[in-house]
């Protein structure tokens, strides 16, 4: 695999810099878990839907469009929270 240069500007290099020397890594490799942990919109869908499939096999539940859409904004509500409260 070949390597590729990404432009960025110096401030996010920096601290990329901080969090990869936290984790004991290089900027090359978090980067790399970035791209590979990250899904797109998508896979997303798919994920969801195959959760969705599963629940209803499983467990009799099925989980409406409604629910599901409560759901994220509750997780994004937190996750929002935690960042705040991180700050």
């Amino acid at each position: 695999m070949s390597d590729a240069v990404i432009r960025v500007p110096a401030e996010g290099r920096d601290r990329l810099a901080v969090i990869a020397e936290s984790r004991g890594t290089s900027i090359r490799a978090l980067v790399q878990e970035f791209a590979e942990s990250m899904l797109t919109d998508e896979e997303r869908r798919e994920r969801a839907e195959q959760t969705r499939a599963y629940l209803a096999k499983h467990f009799g539940f099925e989980v409406t469009d409604e629910e599901s859409a409560a759901m994220g904004r509750k997780l994004r509500e937190a996750f929002a929270q935690l960042r705040a409260d991180a700050a």
